[in-house]
């Protein structure tokens, strides 16, 4: 009976087939930042003050100027406050200029921003005051559907298949992205970006499965962060994007139209071999192998295809299936905690971009610049030092980054930079260690559901941080010491997973073994059968 990675060694483990599929899955990752940080950039902040034109009927010859001395009061600094003004009364212009107004009240008439404002979020929707709230709620909300994508996609894709999950996720993504530029109302942009969110994580999880399960052992770790440096430069074009396009419908189309040039796709993406082996179909999983060998200029011995076939009877893994075995509920457990951290610390320096007192287009430039280096140096460093300690390693570092940025003046806004940089780096490679490190731990008929639980606790954090971030109101140390303390807790856990460097992938859950055997046993596995590789 032939095993799968005898198949891959006779096509090629990593051969020309394989190295077009990475490109493939690559270039929607390209265009993910925009959905991710995008927002970011669509409610810059922009003076304004409440619409007090009420008095013009009263005095329709009045300056701005002697409106707004009028209508306004002034803060403690002697500017006009933003949120409030004077009540409006029944009187005429000369007795308001003799007696003045003095009871204040929330702004009632909307407000007035700088005419020569292009349209943006905040200013066509009013995101301020009393709103600015509810541009929070919509990235907690967007990452409410990276939620709801992890958790149906995931499941979805062990038991229809990789691709047709990854098809379906890159036209929704086109086809809501592109109907955000063009909604009336704030809560329709936050219900499209929720399907927006969840289809990026639909082919966020599925690129795991796609670029781990067609290569060979010592390509797995290079497969899948090659795909995710594409991410890293994406992150770079969102900042050059949105530097050129001030308008933000027109930044939306420019964002989102790009995805419909993937319709290609539906003719050249393959599915899973390993899958279709593990699901019973082995005359799919023949012509798509016979493809990928001719691809690669290699041929296919005729007995080792005839040999094809699952390593004993498969049955389709369930979500259940995580939990009902003691090392598979410790490694769900534990990674699914990882991924929360990764998320936490992640999103809330994403997110806090316009927090660092630095200009903005410039700050995101260096987070999408620092992720390119951060995603390749993972490929050496889980290579050499394999995955267990560079996931605990990382993480500890990441949160230890932003426990001491609690304690930075905020008068230094370069230390605070270069030092949320930092913390971005390891983030970045902290999460980039999770996806290989998860695509390994669990096994084809579970893989997919694995990863969406994990994705899915990675979106719970996603969710919570935009709304931890308003806790500076209350003290500035608040959301950095939050978004510090949880890496830093969850990375001594990382202690009792098993290390998976150079061993092949699980097709299924295995026999019942201790967590502290399996990582005993891989390390065994590796002094003997894969030595630490020469870079």
């Amino acid at each position: 009976m032939a095993e799968f990675g005898d198949l891959l060694c006779a096509l090629g483990e990593c051969g020309l087939y394989q190295k077009l599929l990475i490109l493939l899955l690559s270039l929607p990752l390209l265009l993910n930042p925009f959905q991710m940080v995008g927002q970011v950039f669509m409610v810059v902040e922009v003076p304004h003050h409440c619409d007090t034109s009420w008095i013009r009927a009263v005095g329709p010859n009045l300056t701005e100027e002697e409106q707004l001395n009028l209508t306004l009061p002034r803060g403690a600094d002697g500017e006009f406050q933003q949120c409030s003004m004077f009540s409006p009364v029944d009187w005429e212009l000369d007795a308001i200029l003799a007696y003045g107004l003095n009871d204040t009240q929330k702004c009632s008439s909307g407000w007035v921003y700088p005419s020569e404002q292009p349209p943006s979020l905040l200013t066509e929707f009013d995101l301020v005051c009393d709103r600015a709230v509810l541009n929070d709620v919509s990235q907690s909300i967007y990452m409410a559907g990276l939620l709801i994508g992890a958790m149906i996609f995931g499941m979805l894709s062990d038991r229809i298949g990789r691709r047709p999950v990854f098809l379906i996720s890159i036209l929704i993504q086109g086809v809501f992205g592109l109907g955000i530029a063009f909604v009336p109302h704030f809560y329709v942009f936050m219900a499209f970006r929720c399907v927006v969110g969840a289809a990026l994580s639909g082919i966020m999880i599925t690129v795991v499965s796609l670029a781990t399960e067609w290569v060979g052992i010592s390509y797995r770790t290079k497969a899948l962060l090659i795909t995710h440096t594409a991410f890293a430069i994406g992150q770079m074009l969102v900042a050059a994007l949105s530097y050129g396009i001030r308008n933000w419908r027109l930044l939306e189309i420019a964002g989102s139209a790009p995805m419909f040039a993937l319709v290609f796709y539906i003719w050249v993406l393959p599915e899973s071999a390993r899958w279709l082996v593990t699901k019973g179909r082995i005359e799919e999983a023949k012509k798509v192998l016979q493809k990928a060998a001719a691809t690669n200029k290699r041929s296919l011995p005729p007995e080792l295809l005839e040999q094809l076939k699952p390593e004993k009877e498969v049955k389709s893994g369930s979500f259940l299936d995580l939990f009902r075995k003691k090392h598979m509920r410790n490694v769900t457990l534990i990674m699914s905690c990882a991924w929360f951290a990764d998320s936490i610390v992640y999103y809330g320096l994403s997110l806090s971009v316009t927090d660092f007192g630095l200009d903005i287009y410039l700050t995101q430039l260096a987070f999408g610049a620092v992720e390119l280096p951060a995603r390749i140096s993972c490929i050496f460093l889980l290579e050499w030092f394999g995955r267990k300690k560079v996931q605990g390693i990382l993480l500890l570092l990441a949160g230890l980054i932003c426990l001491i940025l609690t304690g930075i003046p905020e008068d230094q806004p370069v230390v605070i930079t270069v030092l949320a940089i930092i913390g971005k780096f390891t983030a970045t490679a902290a999460f980039s260690t999770s996806y290989v490190y998860a695509a390994e731990l669990f096994p084809t008929i579970l893989r997919q559901t694995g990863v969406g639980l994990c994705s899915t606790m990675a979106r719970v954090a996603g969710i919570l941080a935009p709304l931890i971030i308003p806790l500076d109101q209350y003290h500035r140390a608040i959301p950095k010491a939050i978004f510090g303390s949880i890496p830093v807790v969850v990375a001594l856990f990382c202690i009792l997973l098993p290390e998976t460097r150079g061993i092949d992938l699980a097709d299924d859950t295995g026999n019942e073994q201790p967590l502290d055997e399996v990582g005993t046993r891989n390390s065994e596995l590796q002094e003997k059968k894969y030595p630490k590789p020469q870079i």
